[in-house]
């Protein structure tokens, strides 16, 4: 039986270590509110003694008076959600379309070798170059703006995944078919699960990609959203809109990286639910 001195030893670490931890944490968390204040009033300072040029930099105060008279309005919400959906839209089928084409060619060893140059040259075009044929071909609205985060997306997640699983250590493919297993079963029990680190870390680079096809989408074509917001700020010279529009899109995909961020720690192994 364990030494109950032990365990209560071993327990008053594990206690230590995470007040410490939580203390970097709380002082991390102070040391990011204090330099975003600091910037703030650096930058409201710098436009009010004339520093910096009101019409094109605007300041933080007026910045919130514009959100919330927005907000008031009825006008904001329907923006942020439009361009929302979309970007979950863009996100979820680029993420799952990359892992799938990932699948397939780690499935069909020879086809991933006549595809692999292709894919290293479409990964280099600029995907959002795309935008105007998908909006030919799609039609001027969602799907279009939908496909351009897509387009984005699938090709870079095809590669990393499919890297991760050629890197597999080939004696735990061994190991499952030195006991029957098939070759469905090696990838369930093998591949897939020593690969998921690199598939949240997919996500959370797809989180930034995604919006950028969305946002260069509605560019494009869109008639409400947050880049339609900043296309029509930029037409009537009013860049206090603008800037409102890409702070919004800042905290929003912040939002969505926290979330991304949340499921890599749930499963992570040291992750305990308390």
């Amino acid at each position: 039986m364990p030494d109950r001195r032990d365990t209560g030893w071993m327990r008053e670490l594990e206690r230590r270590y995470r007040a410490k931890a939580a203390r970097v944490s709380l002082l991390v968390g102070i040391l990011q509110a204090v330099l975003l204040a600091a910037f703030l009033v650096l930058w409201e300072a710098a436009v009010r003694y004339g520093w910096l040029d009101e019409l094109l930099f605007s300041h933080p105060t007026k910045i919130a008076r514009t959100l919330a008279d927005l907000a008031a309005s009825g006008t904001l919400l329907p923006h942020v959600m439009t361009t929302v959906i979309e970007t979950t839209a863009g996100f979820v089928l680029g993420t799952l379309g990359g892992t799938l084409l990932a699948a397939l060619l780690w499935w069909f060893p020879v086809a991933a070798r006549v595809l692999d140059p292709y894919l290293v040259v479409l990964n280099s075009l600029p995907k959002v170059a795309l935008g105007p044929i998908f909006i030919v071909g799609f039609g001027p609205g969602y799907l279009a703006i939908i496909m351009t985060a897509v387009a984005v997306t699938i090709i870079i997640t095809t590669l990393t995944i499919y890297g991760r699983f050629r890197e597999i250590d080939a004696n735990y493919l061994k190991v499952v078919r030195l006991f029957g297993g098939t070759r469905w079963q090696v990838f369930r029990l093998a591949v897939l699960p020593a690969s998921l680190p690199t598939i949240v870390s997919a996500l959370k680079v797809n989180v930034g990609l995604s919006w950028v096809g969305v946002i260069v989408g509605e560019f494009l074509t869109a008639k409400r959203g947050l880049g339609y917001l900043i296309i029509y700020g930029f037409q009537v010279f009013n860049f206090t809109l603008v800037l409102s529009s890409l702070i919004v899109i800042g905290v929003v995909a912040a939002l969505m990286y926290g979330l991304v961020s949340l499921v890599e720690a749930r499963m992570s192994p040291g992750y305990r639910v308390r």
